[in-house]
């Protein structure tokens, strides 16, 4: 793994998580997410916020998203829950003029590939000011509601939107969310905040072998990076 921003010049198709990847941490949208969850939880379960959080970990951590696992182990519908989780405020995602030249000098296609819903994604991008930058978004409905780091979605995508993981690159923010895409054949980028506060242990080791390169500022990585023009 390397610090240093490499040769991406045979990068024809770049892939990007949506959440803490294209905007910040430190916006806070994953904090009203899990308190969605939590209530969504709490109602369905009849338990208090603690224990509601308690649960919504363990799923979390068993099955990929709180949503997985409650549709395994509880068979939930997933519908209301993803309603109820994006049902959030994204003032404070701000405008990204700076990302949006980073993205727009990419040769190739732009795709965000997400956990959540396309609609959520198109919020956050219309509120980061880069919607017409990119080309498609995955989201979790397209990938039957299978979350990363299963396979499953991996291989649907790339069929789906045509990609080849040779002439590939996937930006996320979750280091096990990279290990199917890195032994696919596929440039890997893990994607931190700035604040090691946000950091979460359930993002994984920065040091695994199948994360490329790290970054702190995703607009900054992708503007140095040398094609030869």
């Amino acid at each position: 793994m390397s610090s240093a921003a490499p040769d991406f010049s045979h990068v024809q198709a770049w892939v990007f998580d949506l959440d803490n990847t294209l905007y910040p941490a430190s916006c806070r949208l994953f904090d009203q997410m899990h308190v969605k969850m939590g209530e969504y939880v709490m109602s369905h379960f009849n338990v208090d916020f603690p224990e509601a959080k308690r649960i919504q970990r363990e799923l979390f951590l068993r099955h990929g998203t709180t949503l997985r696992g409650l549709m395994v182990e509880h068979g939930h519908a997933p519908e209301g829950f993803l309603e109820q989780v994006h049902d959030i405020d994204y003032s404070s995602v701000p405008h990204n003029p700076r990302l949006l030249a980073a993205l727009e000098r990419l040769p190739g296609r732009k795709i965000v590939f997400t956990n959540g819903t396309s609609k959520h994604a198109r919020n956050v991008m219309e509120r980061l000011g880069v919607a017409d930058a990119f080309h498609g978004v995955f989201d979790i409905v397209d990938s039957d509601h299978i979350p990363k780091p299963a396979p499953a979605p991996y291989a649907k995508f790339l069929r789906e939107h045509g990609v080849n993981p040779a002439t590939g690159a996937f930006f996320e923010d979750i280091a096990n969310n990279l290990q199917v895409p890195h032994d696919l054949g596929m440039k890997t980028v893990l994607v931190l905040s700035d604040n090691e506060e946000d950091v979460k242990d359930w993002q994984g080791d920065r040091n695994s072998r199948w994360v490329d390169h790290v970054t702190h500022d995703l607009a900054g990585f992708l503007s140095e990076l040398d094609f030869g023009d």
